[in-house]
C-alpha cells in the first residue's frame, strides 16, 4: 500500500514539475517578444520626438522595457500552468476519456 502510494505522489510530482517548466518555457518566450516589441517604439521615441530626449533618460527606458517584459513573463507563464493543470484535473477525473 505504501509503495503504491509513493509511486502515485512521485507521479504528481513529476507532472507539476513538467507543468512549471513549460510555464517557464512559454513565459520566457513571451518575455523576449514583449521586450522586443515594447524597446523598439521607446528606443525610436527617444530618437525622434524631442519630449522623450529630453524626460525619458536611460533608466526609464530600461524600467518600460524590464516591465512589459515582466509582466509577458508572469502572466504567460501563470496562464500555461493553469492551463496544463486544468487539463491534467480532467484527465484524472475522467479515467477513461484518452482525448486529452
Amino acid at each position: 500500500m505504501a509503495s503504491a502510494t509513493r509511486a502515485s505522489l512521485d507521479q504528481k510530482l513529476a507532472m507539476a514539475k513538467r507543468c512549471s517548466h513549460e510555464g517557464v518555457v512559454a513565459g520566457a518566450k513571451a518575455a523576449i517578444v514583449a521586450g522586443f516589441a515594447a524597446a523598439v517604439p521607446t528606443l525610436a521615441s527617444v530618437r525622434m520626438l524631442p519630449w522623450a530626449r529630453y524626460n525619458l533618460n536611460p533608466t526609464a527606458q530600461a524600467l518600460i522595457v524590464s516591465t512589459a517584459a515582466g509582466m509577458a513573463y508572469f502572466i504567460v507563464a501563470d496562464k500555461t500552468v493553469l492551463a496544463s493543470a486544468r487539463k491534467n484535473s480532467f484527465k484524472d477525473a475522467f479515467p477513461g476519456n484518452i482525448s486529452a
